[in-house]
């Protein structure tokens, strides 16, 4: 018992000791300075840095599109007008990626945020729609071959950009005028600050324009099969021909549709299902893929088609290639 006290009584207890240590430390400290907390580092996610890519990328191809039809009275067919349309909108989801990407670590505040979804909202919507528009376009064209180029078509396209430009500024809006989950999170869809529910429209939405294009091409595969049908019928030598060029039309059909559902569908179904207590992973791994199709369009749309080949060749080199200036001036596939 008395080993226990002396033991006790021959050290100050532990409380005492740290309150001593602390008083000795921040003396020292206050001796030297005021104290100065270090700043946070900035800290980049990587999947934010390669859609910023993917926007530049997007941006560049879809600009040289937007410059080549605007600098060129000839491409204003209604199917140049359309592609031109899916270019400017193409665009301006890449600016809007660029544009995400600045402020969310440079500029962060709610209404940059609204500012920013509703770009992106808007030109996606755009850039879909306008891909309905170029489907719808192919389907009249070969519907009613013989009537279609006159001026109804160009009434009739101009109406179509109208309706598409007005219902996706109108969507890309509604974040803007208070349809969104700022004030309340448990309302967050699997984009910040979308609302459940409007991602919920969106991708319904998106789902019955899907059904309505393969509804659209399964009819244009249709027509050009009947078309090529008859046509070696009536020249048996050019059957095999006729075969070769029908294959190919379907198959570049194939092309861009299977392109199309395999970037929108994956992000499309997450979005119904998902909401923001899911990992933002796999919202990146799903919309990814969806601006990799605003990569493709000017690849399918633009780039193959023989009359911007040519405007692209007056622009980087000055002339036209002989080859090229001997291909007859229709156009592209199907």
């Amino acid at each position: 018992m008395n080993e226990d006290l002396k033991v006790n009584g021959s050290r100050p207890p532990r409380d005492y000791l740290d309150a001593g240590a602390a008083v000795n430390v921040s003396a020292a400290v206050s001796s030297q300075g005021p104290v100065v907390e270090p700043e946070p580092e900035l800290v980049v996610n990587p999947w934010d840095i390669v859609l910023c890519t993917s926007g530049t990328l997007i941006s560049c191809e879809n600009a040289i599109v937007v410059l080549i039809i605007f600098h060129n009275p000839s491409l204003r067919a209604p199917m140049f007008l359309l592609i031109g349309s899916l270019a400017l909108a193409d665009l301006l989801a890449g600016i809007g990626l660029i544009i995400n990407f600045v402020f969310a670590y440079l500029l962060q505040s709610e209404a940059t945020k609204l500012v920013t979804i509703g770009l992106i909202v808007a030109s996606f919507s755009a850039s879909v729609c306008s891909l309905l528009a170029i489907t719808v376009d192919r389907y009249l064209s070969l519907y009613y071959a013989l009537t279609y180029h006159s001026e109804r078509t160009v009434t009739f396209t101009y109406v179509m950009l109208v309706m598409l430009w007005g219902t996706s500024i109108c969507l890309g809006l509604l974040p803007v005028l208070g349809w969104n989950c700022l004030r309340d999170e448990s309302t967050c869809s699997v984009v910040r600050p979308l609302t459940k529910n409007n991602a919920a429209i969106l991708s319904i939405s998106f789902l019955f324009m899907f059904a309505f294009m393969l509804q659209l091409y399964i009819q244009i595969c249709k027509i050009v099969m009947r078309h090529a049908h008859q046509i070696a019928l009536q020249h048996h030598f050019l059957a095999t021909s006729h075969y070769v060029t029908t294959r190919k039309g379907v198959s570049t059909l194939a092309i861009i549709l299977g392109t199309f559902a395999a970037c929108w569908m994956p992000f499309t179904l997450y979005s119904l299902i998902a909401d923001y207590t899911y990992p933002s992973i796999y919202t990146y791994a799903t919309l990814l893929p969806a601006t990799y199709n605003s990569i493709i369009n000017p690849v399918i749309y633009a780039f193959r088609n023989q009359e911007i080949q040519k405007a692209l060749c007056l622009i980087c080199c000055g002339c036209i290639p002989s080859s090229l200036s001997q291909r007859a001036r229709s156009p592209s596939d199907v």
